[in-house]
């Protein structure tokens, strides 16, 4: 009998397998806004990358000419809202073609105004993706997957930073 029971398991595992359902464009997209956004995964998102700094640490800078984190949180803002302004077919900001103008350092008011702006552009992201049809992504899945990536390239500036300054908690990822 239990030889009998461990083969009616074994012959139903194929079958299990298949009966689910491949992801869907939404969902894979959905998944790499989010993970890039709030939910710590493989690497750790921007909510948390920005987290509990203050202004000064958010606007320090090398000598090297590199952005601060307050320059690449400004610019992830600007290009997330570019694009979902495009995506909802919303009248873009206004944009005169130098990137260099959407690094912006930020002061100890705006600051926290900076990061809750960047946490609400990417949750409205989420947002849209969730709410559209396939076709709609169908024709905005690379523009989609390419902020998410852009969004994780610059996270990981905002990372190194902290890491090199002392400002990074390793409990929160990246040791």
């Amino acid at each position: 009998m239990k030889w009998l029971f461990i083969f009616l398991i074994i012959c139903t595992i194929p079958a299990l397998a298949q009966t689910e359902m491949a992801p869907t464009l939404k969902f894979i997209l959905l998944e790499q806004l989010k993970t890039t956004h709030d939910q710590k995964d493989w690497f750790v998102p921007a909510s948390l990358a920005v987290e509990g700094l203050t202004a000064e640490q958010a606007n320090w800078k090398d000598s090297s000419g590199n952005h601060s984190i307050a320059q690449l949180a400004t610019h992830l803002i600007f290009w997330n809202q570019q694009s979902l302004a495009k995506f909802k077919d919303s009248k873009t900001p206004s944009f005169n073609g130098d990137n260099k103008e959407t690094f912006s350092p930020v002061d100890e008011k705006s600051w926290p105004a900076t990061v809750k702006k960047l946490n609400d552009v990417l949750t409205e992201w989420e947002k849209v993706v969730e709410a559209a049809d396939d076709k709609k992504l169908e024709g905005w899945y690379s523009t989609i997957a390419h902020i998410g990536t852009h969004n994780a390239y610059h996270t990981g500036q905002i990372l190194y930073i902290r890491k090199m300054k002392g400002w990074w908690d390793a409990d929160k990822g990246v040791k």
